[in-house]
């Protein structure tokens, strides 16, 4: 299983939200020190929402998946060349799914999509907005467009330290057939392993490895 260590970004610097809320924002620093921080514990990927991939790719040998405010070709296209190795895409598949197509055909292997679910039903728009359209469904749309990668975000566990939805996201896996990188939630090195016992194939860590209540080392070596 992949972990992927997270860095969130806001105004320059490496926060965490609460349940993606910007009111409810903890500043950690320096998120570029963050990125050689994960990089010597062992990471092999980050998870990058906005801003100073180039920076972090001058500076730490490492594999990025970057997501957040990406509503074009031209969007993704930027980001990669920006040293981003794939982009996580959630909110053009609703508001523009031509766009949504293209990107999949314009960037094979390199589109991951975004998938963020409130009671089951898909979030768009900085999860501000809930669809009358389930995840699951979503998923198995993205599979036969020929992605195989989605990041899987139960909005009601992000950031709030209280362990991953560990039924949603296998089920999310076993139903679509994606390859799914579970997010939110994760507070424990049992988290993880429950993950990869069930063969989820991704984590991404957040403030459980900020705070210190996972050993980043400790856990890579988990999930080896």
């Amino acid at each position: 299983m992949i972990l992927f260590p997270a860095i969130d970004i806001l105004e320059g610097r490496a926060v965490r939200l609460y349940k993606g809320d910007k009111n409810k924002v903890t500043d950690y620093g320096d998120p570029v020190a963050f990125a050689e921080k994960w990089a010597e514990a062992g990471a092999g990927w980050l998870h990058v929402i906005d801003g100073v991939i180039s920076e972090i790719k001058k500076r730490v040998n490492i594999r990025i998946q970057s997501g957040g405010g990406l509503r074009k070709v031209t969007d993704i296209r930027r980001r990669l060349d920006a040293g981003a190795d794939r982009a996580v895409i959630g909110t053009m598949a609703v508001s523009d799914p031509d766009e949504f197509a293209l990107a999949a055909y314009s960037f094979p292997e390199k589109i991951v999509a975004g998938i963020d679910a409130r009671g089951g039903m898909l979030a768009v728009k900085g999860w501000t907005e809930t669809t009358d359209i389930s995840a699951a469904a979503f998923g198995k749309k993205c599979v036969r467009m020929g992605i195989r990668w989605a990041l899987f975000t139960d909005i009601s566990k992000d950031g709030a330290m209280q362990g991953v939805n560990l039924c949603e996201t296998v089920r999310m896996q076993k139903e679509t057939g994606l390859n799914v990188i579970a997010s939110g939630g994760v507070s424990s090195l049992k988290d993880i392993e429950n993950l990869k016992d069930s063969g989820v194939a991704g984590c991404v860590l957040g403030r459980s490895v900020y705070d210190g209540a996972v050993d980043l080392k400790e856990a890579i070596r988990l999930c080896r």
